[in-house]
């Protein structure tokens, strides 16, 4: 598990930002995964930008095609490089951002908790193994690996600390004192909405299996509070360098087929 853990904390304090500025605390990032390079992030943005389509996965797919096609790279390039990139993200992609993952070629999600409402990988529909939504030419090879439940707890509060929080929009607002913040209780993990036992074997390994049979967390009742609690104003930063370094690196590689 813990090969997932560095970017999926990133995310988070991506999530945290985008509460501290007023939107939901969903973020993601875009990994090379050849590479291990961050090449895009995203933070849903769909109260500033008043667009029902600015959800974390769309704004991060915005910025590699806009960071790929200034490198001059053709279409069906951005394409295979969309086949190497592992989504992070804090949330299960909603049934729109899973069906835009699916049909840009992203084959494996790493997520903290599940969508109840409008999950597109397991909770509510499986678009992952649609078949009706396959893209053209894929193969068993392309077939979206899941990999969910990564601090899902985390990822749980910063939706409570969301919703807690007074909506001057709202036509009648609750005020925060008719609303209690609970940070002990917890859903059970549904594993089998996302995986097979198989499949969760494969991934986190035989002796971590109890986790599985009993709709258990990975990290147990173990919450990184330090994270959600605190702001993380530098993240932006941060992986800003981190995708300008990808970006030198598709350079670099133009540079030597050209040559």
């Amino acid at each position: 598990m813990d090969k997932y853990l560095k970017h999926i904390d990133s995310a988070l304090k991506l999530a945290r930002y985008a509460l501290d500025h007023g939107e939901t605390p969903v973020a993601c990032v875009f990994v090379h995964e050849k590479s291990d390079s961050v090449v895009a992030y995203g933070l849903n943005d769909t109260n500033d930008s008043l667009s029902g389509t600015a959800h974390a996965e769309f704004v991060a797919m915005r910025m590699l095609r806009d960071a790929v096609q200034a490198q001059g790279y053709a279409s069906v390039q951005l394409k295979q490089l969309f086949k190497e990139i592992v989504c992070y993200v804090t949330v299960e992609p909603c049934i729109m951002c899973a069906s835009a993952l699916k049909q840009m070629g992203i084959h494996k999600i790493v997520f903290g908790c599940g969508n109840d409402r409008f999950g597109g990988n397991g909770t509510v529909l499986s678009i992952h193994s649609d078949k009706s939504t396959t893209v053209a030419g894929s193969t068993e090879y392309d077939r979206t690996i899941l990999v969910p439940g990564i601090r899902r707890r985390e990822a749980i509060m910063l939706l409570r600390y969301f919703y807690v929080r007074e909506n001057d929009r709202a036509p009648k607002p609750r005020t925060k004192a008719e609303r209690n913040l609970d940070k002990n209780t917890f859903p059970p993990m549904q594993w089998c909405n996302y995986l097979t036992r198989d499949d969760f074997t494969t991934i986190f390994g035989e002796p971590l299996i109890s986790k599985y049979d009993n709709n258990e967390d990975l990290a147990g009742e173990t919450i990184n509070w330090d994270m959600i609690d605190n702001s993380h104003d530098s993240i932006i930063n941060e992986l800003q360098q981190e995708s300008q370094n990808f970006e030198l690196f598709l350079q670099n590689k133009k540079h030597k087929h050209s040559t």
